[in-house]
């Protein structure tokens, strides 16, 4: 399994064990977690939530004025540093 998906994985159980039901949806280079936020949620779990998104390559909140919080965190597939990110070499 790679590493991106194990992250992601984990990343979501850490936050269906605080309570928070979420989704992952595979894309080609991205892994995407949602997780529904309660109104209810305490500041500790919040705190924890937040530290576990914070493990991502990106992560945020999207709120709607319906009271809907929706935290979500995206993981990388390929790592860029092992990709040609810098283009063709130049060394001789």
């Amino acid at each position: 399994m790679p590493a991106s998906e194990v992250s992601a994985e984990a990343i979501a159980a850490r936050l269906s064990t605080l309570g928070l039901p979420t989704r992952l949806e595979e894309h080609d280079q991205e892994t995407s977690i949602e997780a529904e936020v309660p109104e209810s949620l305490s500041a500790e779990s919040w705190r924890e939530a937040l530290e576990v998104v914070a493990t991502a390559d990106r992560f945020g909140l999207l709120a709607t004025s319906l009271n809907s919080r929706t935290l979500w965190a995206v993981v990388r597939k390929a790592d860029p540093t092992t990709a040609d990110a810098d283009g063709p070499s130049h060394q001789r």
